[in-house]
């Protein structure tokens, strides 16, 4: 069931509900004006802008403060990335001028730092933070038992507070892989990949999306024999091929083996005795390989979290596609006080969106008699924190052809950027898709050093509507990486250049020279 069809079909159903299920019976009065289930990105958000609009709200948390973000996700990983790369650096001193080094790496204090930074932003999402903001924080389960009330579980002591509107932020995990002999509790995931303190001899990673990449790509430069396995024929699927090339091309150049159209089969012994010992064995091009590896991280997708907060008895419906929570374009579920926002909403899973719906969700649950905001997906921009980075905005190549977008490629290589050059950086491109004639942009793909940081110009033009020609006129820092977002412009602008008007104005000059 799609989520506006599951709407339409509960919106009716939401006031025979509320007025004629002697089990739903509507509180005469509420202890909340919102409760806030789930303190990951969209909760947190959520019940901050509830409290700055001055309403009673409550928040309700069974596991961290931060949710997946702070504690399993954006800042685990970065850390561990930047100490990566920082190892890879000291292996290419060379290029610069300086002796090579072979880094030392301590894995059990790279991971220890890891914490550290996570400890160092975790104050920001607390329980102090937020009580202080005037939020009532509430640890342990939620359940809606009924469209306005609200069973929290904290050990095993219970208590039920009534609400006029419910915000479900619950999150995702980590899907596992079905695959036979796998154990799904043995396999790391990027939940309980922060615990270890070892590094894994031998590293199969599965699955070639953004976490897949970016695990692997981490674990081999602090040493660890990667192997990535990817079902589809390319890595990062929802790229272009030119991108995901790059960064193919990239692992590979650093040791990863990648094995692209391979299909896992399944897990056994690998029969030599070792304890512990596994391998995978795999299909690819009608040929079947065994992978021996010491541990397997498991990055195919993360899903909605749902599961036991009482929706499936309320009669509120998933997704079909993703299993998100149904809801309609205002973060509505079937029932008109109850809304979702985050990754159990999809239909993008980032710590970023999860925000940008906690604004609609805050507002639209709270001041709906007023009227309701539809979410505004127009522009949402992401990055692929490999090295080099992939940050996309808008419509790439493919799917502009697949839907049929007619567009104009301007495309401009930084390894003619002098900041680029400077830097040992020159590895990537811009590649800008405008509609044919006019210098408004459709999308943007970025592959380079810090592109995650150059492709914010264009997010700001392309939500305000500003084209090409505004970049070209606004003056850029030299040197700088940001610059590249000039030079493409100029690119398209020299392609667009009005040649009437050039081949006047060289009869002009002509004129000029000879009078």
């Amino acid at each position: 069931m799609k989520a506006a069809d599951a709407f339409e079909q509960g919106a009716s159903g939401a006031k025979d509900g509320r007025e004629g299920n002697p089990r739903w019976r509507r509180p005469k009065k509420f202890d909340r004006n919102l409760v806030v289930i789930g303190a990951g990105a969209a909760g947190l958000t959520t019940s901050f802008i509830a409290a700055a609009l001055k309403a009673k709200v409550t928040l309700v948390e069974s596991g961290k403060m931060g949710g997946d973000c702070l504690n399993y996700g954006c800042v685990p990983s970065k850390a561990l990335l930047r100490s990566a790369k920082l190892a890879q650096q000291m292996r290419g001193a060379a290029a610069y001028g300086l002796g090579a080094a072979v880094p030392k790496i301590d894995f059990a204090e790279v991971m220890a730092r890891v914490h550290r930074v996570i400890d160092t932003i975790a104050p920001h999402d607390s329980t102090e933070r937020f009580t202080a903001l005037g939020i009532e924080v509430l640890h342990g389960h939620a359940r809606l038992v009924s469209p306005w009330l609200i069973e929290i579980d904290d050990a095993g002591a219970k208590r039920t507070i009534s609400t006029r509107s419910i915000v479900v932020a619950t999150g995702s995990r980590p899907r596992i892989a079905d695959i036979p002999g796998l154990d799904g509790s043995s396999c790391l995931t990027s939940d309980n990949v922060w615990d270890l303190t070892a590094l894994p001899r031998r590293l199969l990673v599965l699955g070639g999306g953004a976490i897949g990449c970016e695990m692997a790509q981490a674990f081999a430069r602090l040493g660890s024999i990667v192997t990535q396995v990817e079902a589809g024929p390319r890595l990062l699927p929802h790229e272009d091929d030119d991108a995901a090339s790059l960064v193919a091309a990239a692992l590979r150049t650093e040791g990863i083996t990648v094995l692209t159209g391979h299909e896992a089969m399944r897990c056994e012994p690998t029969g030599d005795g070792e304890p512990g010992a596994r391998r995978l064995i795999v299909k690819g091009g009608g040929r079947e390989r065994a992978i021996e590896f010491d541990a397997i991280l498991c990055a195919i997708g993360r899903a909605p979290r749902t599961e036991g907060f009482g929706l499936d008895e309320l009669g509120i419906a998933l997704d079909d596609d993703d299993k998100s929570v149904a809801a309609d374009a205002t973060l509505r579920t079937r029932y008109p006080n109850i809304f979702v926002c985050g990754d159990v909403a999809g239909p993008y899973q980032f710590t970023h969106v999860a925000s940008h719906q906690a604004w609609y969700a805050a507002v639209n649950s709270l001041l709906g008699p007023f009227g309701r905001f539809r979410v505004d997906y127009r522009v949402i921009p992401w990055t692929t924190f490999t090295d080099p980075e992939v940050a996309r905005a808008g419509l790439s190549e493919r799917e502009a052809k697949e839907r049929g977008v007619a567009y104009e490629l301007t495309r401009f290589d930084l390894a003619e950027l002098d900041r680029a050059v400077t830097d040992g950086a020159g590895r990537g491109f811009i590649k800008v898709l405008t509609v044919p004639g006019k210098d408004r942009i459709l999308g943007v793909t970025i592959v380079g050093e810090h592109a995650g940081d150059v492709i914010a110009e264009f997010v700001l033009a392309m939500k305000q509507g500003l084209g090409l020609k505004k970049i070209l006129d606004t003056i850029h820092i030299y040197p700088t990486l940001a610059e590249a977002n000039h030079s493409v412009a100029v690119v398209w602008r020299l392609e667009h250049a009005p040649q009437r008007v050039l081949a006047w104005l060289e009869r002009f000059f002509a004129w000029r020279r000879s009078a």
